[in-house]
């Protein structure tokens, strides 16, 4: 009797077993989407009707709830969306972040085949996220890199306040990369103005006419300037340079502190003008980060002191750019006559280092 009932529980076991791997067999997999039929997606309204990408967008309407595709018609860009989120009267999608802006259609599709298309316009202002040089003079060639400038139809060295606005030429456009030759202008230093089909942005970037600056040292010694550096003698180099045809290279011995100095002894040192709001240049990094210390002898610190307000951070082996508004550092006293220009560094202490200088000017 025991035995009979052992086997009568082991075959119910089994039994239940089976019948649980048949009514598994019997459910329908599914990706989690609603289980709606496909039929004829209609829509009625989309919002909003324009939007950048990683936007979010709603389409309402009837038989939404079996789409499978969303694609942008520009260069057919699909569009990710989650179809667990969405009913068949609800859509809930991104516009997809390498959209090519301006009119056009976005195609939705069923498991069936049936398709829906709505019109959109898509929102891709121009981004300009590095530029090769900030200085220029007439016929400078720069390349900006950043995104949605396929479509750019204008680009101008603009100030808004001053109303000037000067059309550059477009060399070559794709993606994510703008190359322009600069005009001739009567700025001092503008930002640029570039329109797609989206729309006009102007850059974050500002450049600075280099014919409108006080040049210091460009490819050459500015008027009147020559080397008054300590320790070593700086020199012009035509193999480092960050724009023109050469740089001022200055080697920096270990632990003698040495300086660079851009010295102007003659009638043609610059008196003190608040005209001046910046100053600006290139320094190629050495064979580690370092940090210089701008210095003249117009400051209240006086020439070849090391002033926080003045430090320039250089990155090692790289051109660094810097930009400095002169009511931000110790540079200029009213009433003094500026004869000298440096930059000094603390140390180095392992080794020499070189570092190169290029474009050091004061911009209006």
């Amino acid at each position: 009797m025991k035995f009979n009932k052992i086997n009568r529980i082991a075959g119910l076991a089994f039994l239940t077993v089976v019948t649980g791997f048949w009514m598994s067999a019997c459910t329908k997999d599914t990706d989690g989407s609603p289980q709606i039929a496909p039929g004829n997606p209609v829509a009625t309204k989309i919002m909003p009707d324009s939007a950048a990408g990683g936007g979010l967008v709603t389409l309402t309407g009837t038989g939404l709830g079996d789409i499978r595709s969303i694609v942008f018609e520009k260069q057919n860009v699909p569009a990710g969306f989650q179809p667990t989120l969405n009913t068949d009267n609800v859509l809930i999608f991104r516009v997809p972040t390498d959209v090519l802006g301006g009119k056009q259609n976005i195609t939705f599709t069923n498991s069936a085949g049936n398709t829906l298309t709505v019109p959109f316009k898509a929102l891709a202002y121009p981004t300009v996220t590095s530029v090769s040089n900030y200085n220029f003079t007439k016929g400078t060639v720069i390349t900006l890199t950043g995104n949605n400038f396929d479509d750019v139809t204008a680009v101008a060295i603009a100030d808004s306040v001053k109303g000037i606005s000067d059309a550059a030429i477009v060399v070559s456009k794709a993606k994510t990369q703008l190359v322009v030759q600069m005009p001739t202008t009567t700025l001092t230093r503008g930002t640029l103005s570039i329109t797609n089909s989206t729309g006009r942005m102007r850059t974050k970037q500002e450049f600075v006419n280099v014919d409108k600056a006080y040049q210091i040292f460009t490819d050459a010694y500015g008027a009147g300037f020559a080397d008054g550096s300590w320790g070593d003698a700086a020199a012009i180099s035509t193999k480092e340079f960050a724009s023109g045809k050469a740089s001022i290279g200055k080697n920096f011995q270990k632990g003698n502190w040495h300086l660079i100095a851009f010295a102007n002894w003659s009638s043609s040192a610059i008196p003190y003008s608040t005209d001046y709001t910046y100053v600006t240049g290139w320094i190629k990094g050495a064979s580690a980060d370092y940090s210089l210390y701008l210095t003249t002898d117009a400051g209240k610190a006086g020439f070849g002191d090391f002033v926080e307000a003045n430090k320039v951070d250089v990155k090692a082996g790289v051109w660094n750019y810097f930009k400095i508004k002169l009511s931000d550092m110790d540079f200029w006293v009213a009433g003094k006559t500026l004869k000298q220009v440096g930059f000094r560094i603390k140390g180095p202490d392992k080794q020499d280092e070189t570092f190169y200088f290029d474009d050091l000017m004061l911009v209006k």
